[in-house]
């Protein structure tokens, strides 16, 4: 058979794209069964690695876009890797963009990734306008959103349950005797964060808990930082006990500040933050988290926009939903 994609290879199989691509890159992460099925669908279907870009629509390029809102935030280094092994695994490159918050420079990369005549995109997530979604899907661009679940009938997405997340976070808290909480995020034009904020002060609410939110101008250590610092030099931290950060670079901030001051962690005040990146279990004393599957949402990212070059006759938009995980550590 010839022009045999990836996609064929993993219907054959039974299994997604992501998982024939980890046969060929990452082959020890697979159950020796998933290993012999997709082997025996390689060898039937005679699949050629470095012939899975025909998959690929005619007159695009080999490369895919990837958008990311900040490649400092470790959530977003983990997540581009993912995305980058089941690319490579189908013989594509990754043209990174990263857009630092900003929605003109988000819009900027997508214009440059026109030009490029990418194979598809991948938003992580995503700031631009409907508009803008409608442009690329009219000049057919396939398109993945992470962390963004508008217009779900017209394209692919993958996500976390960052409501579960919220309130997961709050029950913890609360759990250990916390009655007054603050609940630090940054701006709210973010869809995700919106999510686990409303999550989190949902269940405070439920809960009976006084929750106090505050927000930065940024997602960052030195914002959440300064905003502790304000927020006790005018007695405002004053009965406060918990701190629940929208991430864990915010919570590093915030920890910071607390020490500076005199607190002790989690003694005085206990700390939660969002992500579970790789410094929060290095820290001392260890930082609880929310766990988000980052490099595994890569991947599935990846699958899906795969999928969608595709273009199989019975291919139909899915939408990939993560739970996230409490990881208790020592902050709280």
């Amino acid at each position: 058979m010839t022009d045999v994609g990836i996609g064929q290879v993993a219907q054959l199989a039974g299994v997604s794209v992501g998982t024939v691509s980890n046969f060929f890159n990452r082959p020890e992460v697979l159950a020796p069964g998933t290993l012999e099925r997709v082997r025996l669908a390689v060898t039937e279907l005679g699949y050629v690695r470095n012939t899975a870009a025909r998959d690929l629509r005619v007159g695009r390029s080999r490369a895919v876009g990837l958008l990311v809102l900040d490649i400092g935030n470790p959530f977003f280094t983990e997540l581009i890797e993912g995305v980058e092994d089941v690319a490579t695994g189908a013989g594509l490159t990754v043209t990174l963009g990263n857009t630092k918050e900003s929605a003109e420079k988000e819009a900027a990369y997508i214009s440059l990734f026109l030009e490029q005549r990418v194979s598809g995109v991948i938003l992580a997530p995503a700031a631009v306008t409907h508009d803008r979604l409608e442009q690329l899907r009219a000049l057919g661009t396939p398109v993945v959103l992470v962390e963004d679940a508008r217009d779900a009938d017209d394209y692919c997405s993958v996500a976390v349950d960052d409501a579960q997340g919220g309130r997961t976070a709050m029950e913890h808290l609360v759990e250990r005797g916390h009655r007054r909480v603050l609940v630090m995020s940054g701006p709210a034009r973010i869809q995700q964060v919106r999510a686990r904020i409303d999550g989190a002060m949902d269940a405070a609410r439920s809960l009976g808990v006084e929750a106090t939110l505050e927000r930065t101008r940024a997602f960052s250590a030195a914002d959440a930082r300064q905003a502790i610092e304000r927020m006790s030099a005018s007695g405002k931290l004053e009965g406060i006990t918990a701190v629940f950060a929208a991430n864990d670079l915010m919570a590093l901030g915030v920890i910071q500040a607390l020490v500076e001051s005199g607190r002790r962690i989690p003694d005085d005040v206990a700390v939660i933050g969002y992500d579970d990146i790789p410094y929060a279990a290095a820290l001392s004393p260890a930082l609880t988290s929310v766990r988000q599957p980052s490099r595994e949402m890569g991947m599935e990212a990846m699958s899906l926009l795969l999928e969608e070059t595709a273009r199989h006759p019975h291919h139909a938009h899915r939408h990939s939903l993560f739970k996230p995980q409490l990881q208790v550590r020592q902050t709280t």
